[in-house]
């Protein structure tokens, strides 16, 4: 694979001094905005710039091994006081530059580093071949001494939750000119494929990564089979599930690495991996630690977080202001979040770049990571929200950071962005009618029955939980014992729980009513995006839709007849199962139709999936689609998210590959094991190993996890 000629401005001699210039011109900017900072000449400037790099270079190694668990913890506050002692030592050297205290030389060197960031965007030389990205090739020559190697490798770089159709825009609109430019070269094109039933992330990443969904019908259900609550994440049971989706043979296998996924694709290496967050039998990659042990790292880190942070109020302050509907309110947009948001699309994006820096530099011939912050700012703010294509700019951005990093691999690589769902967007279902899908089934029920729902932390939460679980049980350094002391009240098992959760998932006694203490629902009503699972617990088998009409006959009239239902799937002991409309019957073993076709706005594949969720142990007795009005292009969510996925229409069915000519699809891509066969089938060429496909998936029965809580992704 021929690698472009390096550009002037990015090779090292001619990036240095360029570098040195852009400190300077920040220093003098800088100066002359405080009152506390003296600089007598131009010289003085290039001095000091010079002196500040020089501690850096000779200092920081020593202090970082003492101070960086500090920075760590704050996530780089305490790297930017290093950093202002080192502004501070500088004005003790170098004649004719001045300081009036220590804090003059802390705001100064925030502002400077800022100023950096600003003046090295413009320039396009900031992260590209920043001098850290040559750190951490040296630092995989010493752990690994990899071998060179003319067979390519993949580098799968998913972006959570981004639709086809929203991906178009993004390159029509010019917020991504890096995969643009990709695709109008003719080196690259995009293929869509379609989800499975249930379009979220355990759904789709289970089929991709391993070939293999069975029995996830949704994020969160009730199983009969053992008699609880199931969350698709829950960190305990996720190893199982996946020891019973898996057959070895998965995406990432063969020396592969996993990145901020929630299933491993069978990776030997490990980083922030939901299924394999306590598994010792993997290599844990420790980078958190040397990712902040370099100082423009942590200055970079921060300010961006908190720009992140102020960016979100100033957004939703001015959509608020501007009367933007659909919108969430103070509770799902105010206190911590700008926060959690900026952890999501700022930290965990960084995290995710910088470990994949290190696994083309080790030469591993696969990595497959998860971009999250797209997914996380839809949710919240829409998915057309100028919040969520600034994600994908700044996206991009990082993917040219990373084919820019090929040139010093000990291998070529290819890379492949796809995306394991997409969203649609619209007001909830309690915006739109004032009640939960909950509250309108216990409307439906006779009095003397209670429903209940079982919720989790939300995406951000969960994602956080599962990284600083990550830290604590796997960093090899002083980062693990501080944040373990620090979140210790929070950790429970191990395990990092920063909110608390409603009902928990467990395995309670089967009952008739919900009057007594001590007795089951009759109802469990549970929320998966636009899907909405109802389990009735008095029927140790999945309940026919004649028993259900027979003991509460308002429920699936009530539930079809809602403006906010689409469609209802339940199985019936004379048709099996039975798709139910407001205005029509799909009878999906003998594909008969009475009335209208309840499928219609939801895809030509949409009987095959319901066929094929029908058939799994875990199919609850009624599956509730919302609505989707292909008009106006929107549905509505049972949870509180205005871009929403979980279940079936519009965009959040149509996700992406965007891949080199060179790697074909043979194949209409339909769910996401075939995603799994296309990609395998990609590395099994380039490797040449076997590319036969994987055995057809087997019935999977997970097994019960008495009263664990989940992490919601």
């Amino acid at each position: 694979m021929e690698q472009p000629k390096t550009p002037l401005a990015k090779r090292p001699l001619f990036r240095t001094l360029l570098i040195w210039l852009i400190q300077t011109v920040a220093l003098l900017i800088m100066a002359w905005l405080m009152d506390s900072v003296l600089v007598e000449t131009l010289t003085t400037a290039l001095a000091v710039t010079a002196v500040i790099g020089l501690l850096n270079a000779l200092l920081w190694p020593i202090l970082s091994y003492l101070l960086v668990p500090f920075a760590v913890l704050t996530l780089g506050f305490g790297a930017l006081l290093l950093n202002g002692l080192f502004v501070w030592l500088a004005a003790r050297f170098v004649p004719d530059f001045g300081l009036t205290s220590y804090w003059a030389g802390f705001w100064l060197a925030l502002g400077m580093a800022a100023i950096n960031i600003i003046l090295s965007t413009v320039l396009t030389i900031d992260d590209d071949n920043s001098w850290y990205r040559n750190q951490v090739n040296r630092r995989m020559k010493f752990m690994v001494r990899p071998e060179k190697s003319d067979v390519p490798g993949i580098l799968f770089l998913e972006i959570d939750g981004l639709a086809r159709p929203i991906l178009q825009q993004a390159l029509d609109g010019g917020f991504m000119p890096t995969l643009k430019r990709w695709l109008d070269s003719g080196d690259y094109t995009l293929t869509g494929w379609e989800t499975d039933t249930s379009s979220q992330t355990s759904a789709s990443q289970a089929g991709i990564l391993h070939g293999n969904n069975t029995g996830i019908t949704a994020f969160r259900w009730y199983d009969k089979s053992v008699g609880q609550m199931v969350a698709s994440n829950n960190t305990k049971l996720l190893p199982k599930i996946e020891r019973a989706l898996s057959n070895g043979n998965g995406l990432l296998a063969d020396s592969g690495a996993s990145r901020g996924n929630m299933f491993s694709g069978d990776a030997p290496y490990v980083m922030n991996t939901a299924s394999a967050l306590l598994d010792r039998g993997r290599f844990h990659s420790s980078e958190f630690q040397a990712y902040f042990a370099n100082p423009y790292n942590a200055s970079r880190t921060i300010l961006l977080f908190l720009w992140d942070a102020i960016l979100e109020m100033w957004q939703f302050g001015k959509a608020r202001r501007n009367g933007v509907t659909p919108i969430l309110d103070k509770h799902h947009r105010g206190g911590i979040y700008p926060l959690m948001r900026a952890t999501m699309t700022v930290l965990m994006r960084e995290l995710n770049v910088y470990t994949l820096l290190g696994d083309m530099f080790a030469g591993r011939p696969a990595a497959y990571a998860t971009f999250v912050g797209y997914d996380e700012i839809a949710h919240h703010s829409g998915v057309l929200d100028p919040g969520a294509f600034d994600i994908l700019r700044k996206l991009d951005e990082q993917f040219a950071r990373l084919a820019g990093a090929r040139r010093s691999a000990p291998r070529p690589y290819h890379l492949v962005i796809l995306s394991d769902h997409g969203q649609t967007g619209g007001a909830t279902f309690l915006q739109r009618y004032g009640l939960t899908l909950q509250e309108h089934v216990q409307k439906l029920m006779t009095e003397e029955y209670t429903v209940i729902t079982s919720h989790g932390p939300d995406e951000s939460h969960g994602v956080i939980n599962a990284f600083l679980t990550d830290i604590i049980a796997n960093e090899a350094s002083a980062v693990s014992s501080l944040v373990g002391r620090v979140f210790k009240s929070k950790t429970v098992n191990g395990e990092v729980r920063l909110t608390a959760e409603g009902p928990r998932d467990g395995a309670p006694k089967r009952g008739r009513k919900g009057k007594g203490k001590d007795e089951t629902p009759a109802v469990i009503a549970v929320a998966s995006g636009n899907l909405g699972i109802v389990s009735f617990t008095q029927w140790p088998e999945r309940a026919t839709a004649e028993q259900i009409e027979a003991a509460f006959p308002a429920v699936l009239p009530g539930l079809v007849q809602h403006p906010g239902v689409g469609f209802v799937m339940v199985r019936s002991a004379k048709h099996g199962p039975v798709v139910m409309g407001a205005n029509g019957i799909y009878y999906l073993a003998t594909d008969l139709i009475e009335g209208e076709n309840p499928l219609t706005n939801f895809g030509l594949h949409a009987a095959d999936h319901l066929r094929r969720t029908d058939s799994f142990s875990t199919c609850p007795d009624i599956l509730v689609n919302s609505f989707y009005d292909p008009t106006t292009g929107e549905g509505c969510a049972f949870e509180e998210l205005i871009g929403f996925h979980g279940g079936m229409g519009g965009p959040q069915t149509q996700p992406f590959l965007l891949h080199p000519v060179a790697l074909t699809v043979n194949e209409e891509l339909i769910g996401a094991a075939a995603v799994y066969r296309a990609c395998k089938g990609w590395l099994n060429a380039l490797q040449g190993a076997d590319s036969s496909a994987p055995a057809e998936p087997r019935e999977t029965r997970f097994p019960a996890v008495t009263g664990q809580r989940s992490i919601d992704r």
